[in-house]
């Protein structure tokens, strides 16, 4: 063989398939992340559908559309515990990028659940007091979130209570021990720093419909009473019946709810829950992006909405004061 022949022979072996650089992987297709979502009450309730509706339009403005570039799995616990065990097991079972965990039982759940995946939560309820986060300013560890009320709007409610009816002189907070805890920590706390001359506050706890109508029934008979209904499932799945029980009893009641006083309560006020979710979607969006929720902090609520029920506050032989009136969002007439 030639020696120029030998040379372009071992030139086209270099160049030939031997020492080709092997062709590129084929680009595997992304995953399209998967968002979970728990929600603590009634799918048909209005309130959630106004929570969820504010919380799509949120993920939408920040360019996330269900079906498209997010996948979103949701699960409705109507309030039972059982249901909130299931569903948050199913979700971290699905192992979702992130998940909206909404009310404290929910988050609880998840808490005992997963130490990885990111949880933001909606209308959280003492999540320092009750081992969720470390701090507001800085959770730490894969939680973070949104909160719902502190035990100031208890002292809230109270002073609604006292400046609609003077009569007032002591109000119960009602709540389900099994799925808000806090309140049995809150109340006796609040009752011992109470300002003398304040209205009393005592503790309704009810773990059933049943036990619930036989404690408001109870209430009513003492004269000078008032109900306070705080954020709770339990609470929010009833709230209907515990609206037509307050009428039905002649009852002044105050709750955080707003459908509370569209069902015949007296008064409602609380903190905007659409715009907590709204506000909910733009931490789901910074954890999606690659954001920790440990260096996220916890936001309380901004915007609150006062309700009053004028027909209801007539029945009850009570002139609702001007000063109340002019601080009203809304008045039902």
């Amino acid at each position: 063989m030639r020696r120029r022949e030998f040379i372009a022979l071992l030139v086209g072996a270099a160049t030939g398939p031997l020492f080709r650089p092997s062709a590129p992987h084929a680009q595997q297709p992304r995953r399209t992340p998967l968002l979970g979502v728990l929600m603590a009450g009634l799918e048909i309730a209005p309130d959630n559908q106004k929570r969820l509706a504010a919380f799509r339009q949120g993920l939408a403005d920040l360019g996330w559309k269900d079906g498209d570039n997010i996948r979103i799995e949701y699960r409705w616990s109507s309030g039972k515990e059982e249901l909130i065990r299931k569903y948050a097991e199913e979700l971290v079972a699905l192992a979702p990028n992130v998940i909206l965990a909404n009310s404290t039982p929910v988050i609880a759940e998840f808490k005992s659940l997963t130490s990885s995946i990111p949880v933001v939560f909606a209308l959280a309820m003492d999540p320092v007091g009750l081992g969720h986060v470390q701090s507001l300013s800085h959770p730490g560890g894969n939680f973070t979130g949104f909160t719902f009320i502190d035990p100031e709007l208890i002292g809230k409610w109270m002073e609604l209570l006292r400046s609609m009816s003077p009569r007032i002189t002591g109000a119960a907070v009602l709540f389900n021990p099994a799925t808000t805890p806090a309140y049995a920590k809150w109340v006796p706390d609040i009752e011992v720093a109470r300002a003398h001359g304040s209205i009393e506050l005592a503790a309704m706890p009810a773990g059933t419909a049943t036990e619930m109508e036989v404690n408001i029934k109870t209430l009513a008979q003492k004269p000078g009473k008032g109900l306070i209904i705080g954020p709770d499932p339990f609470n929010q799945v009833l709230i209907k019946q515990i609206a037509q029980l307050t009428g039905q009893y002649r009852l002044p009641a105050v709750s955080v709810y707003r459908p509370f006083v569209l069902e015949g309560g007296l008064m409602a006020y609380g903190p905007d829950t659409a715009d907590v979710f709204r506000r909910s979607a733009v931490y789901v969006d910074r954890v999606l992006k690659g954001e920790k929720p440990a260096d996220l902090p916890v936001q309380q609520p901004t915007k609150f909405e006062f309700v009053i029920n004028l027909k209801t506050a007539k029945a009850l032989d009570i002139s609702v004061p001007p000063n109340l009136l002019a601080l009203a969002d809304e008045v039902i007439e």
